[in-house]
């Protein structure tokens, strides 16, 4: 469903007009236990987690990840400098927050001025949602100390007091809000509606020889999307499988905090790859000077598997 409750036809123009994934050296692939929800997930690719966005783009680059789900101006960046990817899919829409303590007097993002806030890398769309507001709330650079923090210390750097807020996606904002002592000061789902993060990106030799591998991949991803906002069920059984400690290792209550506080918190309905959505993000990101040189959309993204899209059956229940 698109964000207005309107079924999607992938087969319309996807700009409103009309694998195996190798692990790096020295990192094993989690066991899954035969007994868990995620040894029922159907296997289309193997999944490997890394901890940071510098060692995943580093696998990428160096061709022992060939599928991986990137941050959207990271994969721009790497297209443009002759890196063979492409963007093939969204991973989700919205999912992003900005963080603060719960006693903080914090009311609006003009009241941060002159305080330290926490981005995951000048590359996150998180730090360029904390410049969208910079910039609705007439702060310029120098009002504000940003702060490059891995998103897992972000909720602990909070607590000591470290830094003043901090802007990341979930389930990091969750975790200090679910522990009782900070609180939602924004939501991106709130004040950028067309907010996108994580998208699919595959290394080109990959579409190349194996292109009903990537199509396979893209359909199971879309699918899944839909499987997610079809029922709240369906979320749970999601937070389950991805706080296996074979997929993202986290606590299920706070995945499940992050799919219910409130629904939609996180979308996945919705996964096309809209051109002006991302000729905003392109322009937001000259603005932030974290691109350089505007770069042009076919350099980047392949919307021929997302077009050839096909429906899957998801198939998957609690245990």
């Amino acid at each position: 469903m698109t964000r207005d409750g309107k079924p999607i036809d992938m087969a319309q123009g996807m700009d409103m007009s009309g694998l195996a994934m190798a692990s790096m050296p020295g990192m094993a692939m989690p066991t899954v236990s035969a007994e868990s929800v995620a040894a029922r997930v159907p296997q289309v690719a193997k999944f490997v987690r890394y901890n940071g966005w510098p060692e995943l783009k580093e696998a990428l680059v160096a061709g022992k990840v060939r599928v991986a789900m990137m941050l959207a101006p990271m994969a721009m960046d790497l297209a443009d400098k002759g890196v063979p990817v492409k963007v093939v899919a969204l991973g989700h829409r919205s999912g992003a927050v900005i963080m603060v303590r719960k006693e903080s007097p914090y009311r609006t993002f003009a009241d941060l001025k002159g305080k330290r806030i926490a981005i995951p890398s000048r590359f996150a769309v998180d730090h360029i949602f904390v410049r969208k507001l910079m910039a609705a709330h007439g702060l310029k650079d120098g009002d504000l100390t940003l702060i490059e923090l891995a998103p897992p210390d972000m909720p602990a750097a909070l607590l000591a007091d470290a830094v003043d807020a901090y802007a990341t996606g979930e389930p990091f904002g969750a975790k200090s809000e679910m522990d009782g002592y900070a609180r939602v000061l924004y939501m991106t789902r709130d004040v950028w509606p067309t907010y996108i993060c994580c998208v699919l990106t595959v290394r080109q030799e990959l579409i190349d020889k194996e292109p009903r591998t990537v199509q396979l991949l893209v359909d199971h991803v879309l699918a899944a999307g839909q499987w997610l906002e079809t029922s709240p069920e369906h979320r749970r059984v999601a937070a389950r499988v991805a706080s296996d400690r074979s997929m993202f290792n986290q606590a299920y209550d706070l995945i499940k905090w992050v799919m219910e506080r409130p629904v939609d918190r996180v979308t996945y309905g919705d996964l096309r790859l809209i051109r002006s959505e991302f000729d905003e993000l392109m322009r937001l990101s000259l603005e932030a000077g974290i691109i350089q040189a505007p770069i042009d959309y076919s350099k980047y993204v392949d919307e021929t598997f997302m077009r050839n899209a096909r429906p899957v059956d998801i198939k998957l229940t609690a245990p």
